[in-house]
């Protein structure tokens, strides 16, 4: 190991970021990283094996603070998506660590070109993640389409509208030649142009609102689908149907013939079923024993239905 690099890190690298300024200051911990000392094929295979064989932290900490300087050049790549270069710093920074775990130094290849696939794969999934609330890349080729879409574009319209390239429409022979390009279908190219050129529209009204003002966020409530809704829905059908064959079971025949009447039955003319003096003579019995029955038909019922239930 060279007397640079162990005079630099050797107290700290079994915590390699403590020898960094905070990523708070975003300048001084660029400064301090290009600062690093690289190490040498020899000194890399030999770390490499080292964390193999042995599971050496020491190893593992100074693999991945020779490599920082390669995760922030990756990071510069990105941040015209709008996110800040720290956050992406630190996802290529768990990329690079995910590298240095996987390293075989056998097969011939050095780490900067093995870790640039995984710091880019974590840097791409934090991009997809958070540059818009709605995912606006899914799939593998949307995915390709979402990072080479501007670039493709800046080229097709030339270096005079460079400037204006992210926001212009593509023609159809553009189209064709970005599809092609890219291996994908025309209308893929243009449903990933509609989506990067929509604009975020926020789902609340700001603070600066009138009273009166409706947000998007007022027209995405779907009282029917809300789960207490749909078991509230669910508990009244099976009331309607089994809950209410099971309760009538409970009763004796009269009583039965009661509620039956008394509030399942429709008649021909959208009236209800029998009256209390209907049943009432039909029974032999005055209109208020009929109520009395069918009060206490009811009871027995909800009764019955709390059992089941």
């Amino acid at each position: 190991m060279t007397a640079t690099y162990s005079a630099h890190t050797a107290l700290t690298l079994r915590d390699p970021w403590s020898v960094l300024p905070s990523m708070g200051n975003l300048d001084a911990y660029i400064r301090a990283v290009n600062q690093l000392p690289m190490l040498s094929a020899e000194e890399e295979t030999s770390l490499a094996r080292r964390l193999r064989d042995q599971g050496d932290l020491e190893a593992a900490g100074k693999l991945v603070l020779s490599h920082l300087r390669l995760v922030v050049s990756v990071s510069r790549q990105f941040v015209g998506y709008g996110l800040p270069q720290g956050d992406l710093i630190q996802e290529g920074n768990v990329g690079l660590m995910k590298a240095v775990k996987r390293f075989d130094p056998e097969q011939g290849v050095r780490l900067v070109s093995y870790a640039l696939h995984w710091i880019k794969a974590e840097i791409h999934e934090y991009v997809l993640r958070n540059w818009r609330m709605v995912k606006v890349a899914t799939t593998k080729a949307q995915r390709k389409l979402f990072f080479n879409l501007r670039s493709l574009k800046h080229s097709l319209k030339g270096e005079a509208d460079a400037s204006r390239a992210g926001r212009m429409t593509l023609s159809d022979a553009e189209v064709e030649a970005v599809a092609t390009q890219l291996n994908v279908k025309p209308e893929e190219v243009l449903e990933m142009e509609t989506r990067l050129s929509g604009g975020d529209v926020a789902l609340e009204p700001g603070t600066d609102d009138g009273e009166d003002s409706v947000a998007p966020i007022a027209y995405l409530a779907d009282e029917t689908n809300e789960p207490t809704r749909v078991l509230d829905n669910q508990r009244r059908d099976w009331l309607a149907s089994d809950g209410i064959s099971h309760a009538l079971e409970a009763l004796d025949a009269r009583s039965r013939r009661i509620v039956e009447e008394r509030w399942l039955k429709v008649r021909d003319d959208g009236g209800g079923g029998m009256t209390l003096h209907e049943l009432a003579s039909e029974y032999g019995i005055s209109a208020e024993r009929v109520r009395q029955i069918e009060v206490a038909a009811m009871k027995k019922m909800r009764g019955a239905l709390a059992d089941y239930a």
